[in-house]
């Protein structure tokens, strides 16, 4: 009854895409109905309290003999909290991988008493992207990594900015969990954020650190800043590269400072420092009531009633904004804009208030540097939320 487990996700997985378990018996594969199971655990909370399995996946062995189970949608679909309010998004996952037959004159299953525990890896709620293998570990997906975005290596702030991004301090398949965050100035300064261990639950697999020079927390002081660095280290060893952030002299147009949900469930942020225009658009249905009073003795209207009425009007407030002159570097994330499931704008920094946003511009080119050198954008989105309050 020999079993073989010939792929598992990796240590840390991006649930939207696949996450898969393959499993292959030498033995009982002529048996009449025989079939490949999956228990699959999906679990919040400490890492040790499994439960009991949620669903249960069987499958037919295919041509090679092998019972292939992706069960990234599965697991994605369990990932229902917003990003806003869940920072540290993660579940996690193991299976028990086994087979059955049937046997007898009862067609009675038997079950093999050969089974295969998984070990337990996390989910994110990100996603992979062509070319990345699947079970590629996650910290070969960015340059970054431990810090949790694509990027770029160099960016912009204002000094009134507030904002927040996530680092990754569980065990990511490489047993080097991140202590602290260093920020370098370009004043010689070097301080340290610390980030806390990681206690084995859910909740505490990322951990945020500031990347608005406004946010609570940030740890250097603005006066004479000119640039600033973050890096993820392990007390004296370095993980990852850093990421630079250049103080910039604010526009004359009010900045739209856009944070969007990036492909490994965390905000990135983005400055659209030129003009931006807001939009009210309405949509109405109408119908032609019947006057008059059909109640009454004779038949009579009123001057103010309407031979034609609304009967739904609903409507959609909008922004378009425009990005200053940005490099190259700055396509990949902005693609992640455009396809993310969490936009907001931060509207009052201050009271920390955002606006909820859908991305309507559909179609975008991205240039390149050798031809166009910097690049300015426009993006359109619609409010999430109407002007009339309908809930």
């Amino acid at each position: 009854m020999a079993l073989t487990l010939l792929q598992s996700p990796a240590t840390v997985n991006l649930s939207q895409s696949p996450m898969v378990y393959a499993i292959s018996s030498s033995t009982d594969l002529a048996n009449p109905g025989f079939t490949y199971v999956c228990n699959l655990f999906i679990w919040s909370g400490v890492e040790s309290a499994s439960g009991s399995y949620e669903y249960q996946l069987i499958k037919y062995p295919n041509e090679a003999f092998t019972g292939i189970f992706e069960v990234s949608r599965i697991v994605n679909s369990t990932m229902t909290d917003f990003l806003e309010s869940n920072q540290s998004n993660v579940k996690f996952v193991k299976a028990d991988l086994f087979y059955q037959y049937l046997s007898g004159s009862n067609n009675v299953y038997v079950t093999s008493s050969a089974h295969t525990i998984t070990s337990t890896t996390k989910a994110l709620d990100g996603y992979a992207i062509f070319q990345e293998p699947i079970g590629q570990e996650v910290y070969e997906k960015s340059q970054f990594w431990p810090l949790m975005t694509d990027g770029p290596a160099t960016q912009s702030c204002f000094t009134t900015n507030t904002g927040v991004a996530g680092v990754f301090v569980g065990d990511s398949g490489y047993g080097v969990q991140p202590n602290k965050i260093v920020y370098t100035t370009n004043l010689g300064i070097s301080t340290n954020y610390t980030l806390s261990a990681t206690s084995g639950s859910t909740s505490t697999q990322i951990r945020t650190y500031p990347i608005g020079p406004s946010e609570t927390g940030f740890p250097v002081s603005t006066i004479g800043m000119e640039w600033f660095t973050v890096q993820a280290y392990y007390n004296t060893t370095p993980l990852g590269s850093k990421i630079k952030y250049e103080i910039a002299c604010e526009q004359k147009y009010p900045n739209v400072r856009i944070k969007w949900k990036n492909r490994f469930g965390q905000f990135d942020f983005l400055n659209f420092n030129m003009i931006s225009r807001n939009s009210f658009n309405t949509e109405k249905r109408t119908y032609e009531p019947q006057l008059g009073t059909w109640n009454s003795k004779t038949l009579s209207y009123e001057a103010y009633q309407s031979a034609v009425r609304n009967y739904i009007t609903d409507s959609k407030l909008g922004i378009s904004v425009n990005s200053w002159f940005l490099p190259e570097s700055f396509n990949e994330i902005l693609k992640q804009l455009l396809v993310s499931d969490e936009i907001y704008w931060v509207y009052d920094e201050a009271n920390d208030d955002v606006r909820p946003l859908t991305v309507v511009t559909s179609n975008v080119v991205f240039k390149t540097g050798v031809v166009d050198h910097l690049i300015q954008y426009q993006i359109d989105f619609n409010y999430g939320q109407g002007y009339k309050l309908i809930i």
